[in-house]
């Protein structure tokens, strides 16, 4: 899975009463935060779908502009996509681990869109996650060839779960650590790499998985 928007089937339903025009503006605007930010292994597939109904049960006047009813909308239905989004990563194939990058400070969007989805979709670093190793030189490795711009004198790393936060890199530089601390974040099931480019205002968070033997396994075993 490395959705564009692959190998990916959602469903949706909504009582709402929304056109036709505005749903898809919605769905257009939530799918490139949410859906298009997870990569499980880095295939892209034919068998992508995001499809959602709307009945108009709800019996509200219909929403046919961008006005307060159609931003709640919007609210909503970006929570619901992201919720599916890390269940998707959280649930690859042999994965322990959910691994999300939060990137800030980026210059445009597209920036911290293309160095989050660099970060989760990176195979030597998501085999690292797998093995509770705080390898920040693959973090920047996979900052480094993404398509964003960037002043690698400018980036820092800090890696984050449910056990505590510890920096890793500042301006570009590794910095000292307590290993003991780091392998007890990277123990939890959900692990956040922070970066934060320090080039702008704009922010994106991507979602992915570790790379276990399970996931080899599984597809070695695969027959079509």
């Amino acid at each position: 899975i490395h959705v564009n928007m692959g190998t990916m089937l959602a469903f949706i339903t909504t009582d709402l009463a929304i056109s036709s025009e505005m749903i898809k503006k919605a769905t257009e605007d939530v799918v490139e935060d949410t859906f298009n930010m997870v990569s499980v292994d880095g295939d892209t597939s034919t068998n992508d779908m995001l499809m959602i109904l709307a009945s108009g049960k709800a019996g509200n006047p219909e929403i046919t502009e961008e006005n307060d009813d159609y931003r709640a909308f919007v609210e909503a239905y970006r929570h619901c996509t992201k919720n599916l989004s890390k269940k998707i990563a959280g649930d690859g194939e042999g994965a322990t681990k959910l691994l999300i990058c939060s990137v800030t400070g980026a210059k445009t969007k597209k920036d911290a869109r293309a160095a989050a989805k660099s970060v989760v979709s990176s195979s030597l670093l998501k085999a690292a996650i797998f093995g509770e190793d705080a390898n920040w030189g693959r973090i920047l490795c996979a900052l480094g060839y993404s398509d964003a711009e960037m002043d690698i004198y400018g980036i820092d790393v800090s890696i984050l779960s449910s056990a505590g936060e510890i920096q890793v890199c500042e301006k570009g530089y590794g910095l000292d650590f307590d290993e003991d601390l780091a392998k007890k974040i990277l123990e939890q099931e959900e692990v956040t790499i922070k970066v934060e480019l320090q080039d702008g205002e704009e922010s994106a968070e991507a979602y992915g998985c570790d790379l276990t033997y399970d996931y080899v396994k599984i597809n070695g075993d695969y027959r079509s």
